[in-house]
């Protein structure tokens, strides 16, 4: 059962940066590449890949950092 609530913070964690990072980058993407070059498929899956990358490492670390604090363990 204690594996679940890691498990659960973790997602919660990776949902929170991937708005976070949405937020942030949605904007000045849309300014750098043209709203109808963000309409096709290339463009949009390298988007989507960069912000999960940045908040996949931005969850490790933030779980790494909680595991040394002794907020979770696992």
């Amino acid at each position: 059962m204690e594996n679940i609530w890691i498990v659960l913070i973790a997602v919660i964690i990776l949902l929170a940066f991937i708005f976070l990072f949405f937020k942030i980058i949605h904007n000045s993407s849309e300014n750098v590449y043209s709203k109808k070059l963000m309409k096709h498929w290339p463009t949009r899956l390298s988007y989507w890949q960069a912000i999960i990358l940045y908040s996949s490492g931005a969850t490790i670390i933030c779980i790494s950092l909680l595991k040394w604090a002794n907020v979770v363990s696992f």
